[in-house]
């Protein structure tokens, strides 16, 4: 599969008071034309800055970009691009849809105006042209009626309504990525499945590639082909949605999936809990970052980063349980 997006060795910080905070070290995964992937991983792990570093979204300072982190659209370094450049790659090559729809729109203005000057940035259309554009937008994402809810404010939708507006304003100018960050958080639960079916729809119908990024794996996995896993900062596994789900290699990618509730499981068993907390991002571990919380921790695990170990068809996994001297032997 061609490659659309190819993010390198990415490095993000924040400079505080208390000190840097590591958000990002060293991440690297791609996205092919037209593929769905999902970045998963708890809240701090770094997915939604990685997020906001493909659109450009990290102020600087406090925020900073290591040298050789690279991304690749289409073979450009976007992190090398000027101003002008970034404008024209946000919106019309490449999406974001942000978790918040109320705080995203803009109150005081109708949702068909905030769709149309979406269009009319990016393209040379007159403004009768972007309202009807607007309109059809709505129809694709399933609002009814649009001709009279163009007219309308954000605060006259429902949560899962605006979060639909959002998905029309990212598509506006029909770019190749669409990043979706959280988009079902604090929705309802049958509402966040029609909204994983959209993007799921849209993606198919526009051959549209997509960055789904959540905490829950159990949203992801009829719509992303492959999936990120994401700890502390770092990839910890990645690999197909058939890789993570039935052949998952990592213990921490296993600690979140014990902890989706399952419809074959028995009504009395208990969802498990990872026990402690992450690591300080301001501090990390020297060794893997997973080590404090893991049942499988070996002496080395707290000494040693572990290397990236590949398995078939691209599943890879950052574990010392895989190297050749730690087969059976938990004291290596």
């Amino acid at each position: 599969m061609e490659k659309l997006l190819q993010v390198k060795d990415l490095k993000v910080s924040f400079h505080s008071y208390a000190g840097e905070v590591q958000s990002v070290r060293g991440v690297s995964f791609d996205v092919g034309v037209g593929e769905a992937v999902a970045i998963v991983g708890e809240s701090g792990c770094g997915k939604s800055v990685t997020a906001k570093t493909i659109m450009g979204l990290i102020q600087t300072p406090p925020g900073e970009i290591k040298a050789g982190s690279e991304i690749l659209f289409e073979g450009t370094n976007i992190l090398a691009m000027n101003e002008k450049e970034w404008a024209q790659y946000r919106g019309a090559s490449c999406s974001i849809v942000f978790q918040d729809a109320l705080a995203a729109l803009n109150p005081t203005l109708t949702v068909g105006r905030q769709i149309a000057e979406k269009v009319m940035l990016h393209t040379k259309v007159s403004k009768a042209d972007a309202y009807k554009e607007a309109e059809r937008l709505l129809t694709l994402v399933g609002i009814p009626n649009p001709a009279k809810r163009v007219k309308q404010y954000p605060h006259e939708f429902s949560g899962g309504m605006r979060q639909r507006v959002m998905i029309a304003i990212a598509l506006a100018c029909q770019p190749k990525l669409l990043i979706a960050d959280e988009p079902t958080t604090a929705l309802d639960v049958t509402i966040q499945a029609d909204i994983i079916d959209l993007l799921k729809d849209l993606q198919q119908q526009l051959n549209m590639a997509v960055i789904l990024i959540t905490h829950d794996l159990g949203i992801v996995a009829d719509v992303a082909k492959k999936i990120v896993v994401m700890y502390s900062g770092k990839v910890v596994e990645k690999g197909s949605n058939t890789d993570i789900f039935y052949r998952s290699k990592h213990p921490y990618t296993q600690a979140l999936l014990r902890a989706v509730p399952r419809l074959d499981a028995d009504e009395n068993q208990e969802l498990e809990s990872i026990e402690g907390t992450p690591p300080n991002l301001i501090a990390p571990p020297v060794g893997c970052p997973f080590s404090t919380r893991c049942k499988e921790c070996m002496n080395i695990c707290q000494t040693q980063e572990p290397p990236e170990y590949e398995f078939e068809d691209g599943h890879t996994c950052r574990c010392w349980l895989y190297h050749e001297f730690a087969q059976g032997n938990k004291e290596a």
